[in-house]
């Protein structure tokens, strides 16, 4: 019992401080720029399973880099701030616990947070997106399946589910996306997965447990419920009761923590801003981008994916920031920094650094590797590709020390460009 309370007493403690940190977005060196604020995180954890070495300072560049180009990050920033809020809450255990029963994380709160972000970024509304709102919605539909389905309660568990599931699948017309995320964005945030009812596995995945959350808060759910979360591309998610689980079921229960790096890692991937070459992890697409990795083994690329990825790079440096097919490099950043946030894997120090060097920070950018070079773990397996991201990282460290070496350097001149408002509608 002793061990349990304090794994329970394990909560990462955000705590946000404002300190100066200088950021010349000019094309020129000179070091007149005034300094602007930035907001930077330490978790720190209580106690538990999960103790760290120190605590981590982490100064993200993406608010403050919009805020120096004159885009107003206010409703971004109050939004990464609830989600924060949300993570605050995650314990070791609460980071294993399935979604069917979680507790101290609201899930569709995070989720949302998620998605508010990413809008105001990207429309540069005057007003921020109604999260209370969509909270509202979810709780109507979970509403409308009592309205609709009262006898159901009377039923077995089984029964119930698949009423459920008529209920949101069938009545609701609730369905998994069909084609590529990236030319689908709306199905990978929850405020329009509920607007438009196509979302992503993991969405449709909230949105069941969502619904069973609020049955049991209202006493009508009885029995435990667990959600078969699909691997494949096209399979719904479905619920069963769990004391009939079987030992397969397992590996598909998602978990609070899980669930939060699918919705994050869906966007990262889907904005990535290099697209080329779908074979080659996020990582070697950028390294390939700046020729910071050898290509010898790599997989012989069409003409359409060499093309795709001159496109890119030529996007980048005219300031051009969202596009269906290459990416969008402001919710790439966004994905980054939230999952680093997470603190699940050191992998996405080494990506958001190099989304950094893309940018022209180049400063920071050495920082986050050295970071990753720090964090990562040392005795996990490696396999051909971890390898070739390894060579790739100690190139990209060499070029960034070389860059801090040179007498009188400047970040490129499209790193002001790259920032500005000439991103296209999404």
């Amino acid at each position: 019992m002793a061990s349990f309370t304090s794994a329970f007493l394990c909560i990462p403690r955000l705590i946000s401080s404002s300190k100066l940190s200088k950021f010349n977005f000019s094309s020129s060196s000179s070091s007149s720029s005034s300094p602007s604020t930035s907001l930077s995180f330490r978790v720190v954890c209580s106690g538990g399973f999960r103790q760290p070495d120190a605590p981590k300072d982490f100064r993200f560049l993406l608010h403050d880099a919009l805020d120096s180009s004159g885009i107003d990050s206010t409703y971004a920033k109050e939004a990464r701030k609830g989600f924060l809020t949300q993570i605050h809450y995650l314990s070791n255990i609460e980071r294993e616990t399935s979604i069917s029963i979680n507790r101290c994380v609201d899930l569709a709160k995070a989720a949302l947070y998620i998605a508010a972000e990413d809008d105001s970024l990207v429309s540069h509304s005057s007003v921020p997106l109604p999260v209370d709102a969509f909270v509202h919605r979810i709780n109507d539909l979970s509403m409308g399946y009592c309205t609709h389905y009262k006898s159901s309660f009377n039923l077995s568990p089984e029964s119930l589910l698949e009423s459920i599931e008529r209920y949101l699948y069938v009545m609701k017309g609730f369905r998994r996306t069909s084609c590529k995320a990236q030319t689908e964005p709306r199905a990978l945030y929850l405020h329009t997965v509920l607007t438009h009812r196509t979302g992503s596995a993991a969405l449709l995945s909230l949105i069941y447990s969502e619904i069973l959350k609020m049955l049991r808060l209202w006493s009508l759910l009885d029995f435990d419920v667990e959600i078969y979360h699909p691997h494949d591309d096209f399979s719904l998610p479905t619920a069963y009761h769990k004391l009939k689980g079987r030992e397969s079921d397992q590996p598909h229960i998602i978990t609070t923590q899980s669930l939060l790096v699918e919705i994050l890692s869906n966007l990262k991937e889907s904005f990535w801003p290099f697209q080329q070459n779908q074979s080659r992890s996020l990582f070697l697409r950028a390294a390939d981008v700046a020729n910071c990795s050898d290509r010898s083994n790599a997989t012989e690329e069409s003409g359409f994916q060499l093309a795709s990825a001159k496109a890119a790079q030529h996007r980048l440096e005219r300031g051009v920031w969202t596009s269906v097919r290459y990416g969008d490099m402001r919710r790439a950043l966004s994905a980054c920094e939230r999952l680093i946030l997470l603190d699940v894997d050191p992998k996405e120090l080494r990506d958001y650094s190099i989304l950094l060097y893309h940018c022209g920070f180049y400063e920071q950018s050495l920082e986050y590797l050295k970071l990753y070079r720090e964090t990562k773990n040392s005795s996990s397996p490696t396999d051909t590709l971890s390898c070739q991201e390894e060579e790739a990282v100690d190139h990209l460290i060499k070029r960034l020390a070389l860059i801090m070496m040179e007498d009188g350097w400047s970040r490129p001149t499209f790193a002001r460009k790259f920032i500005g408002k000439n991103s296209e509608p999404w």
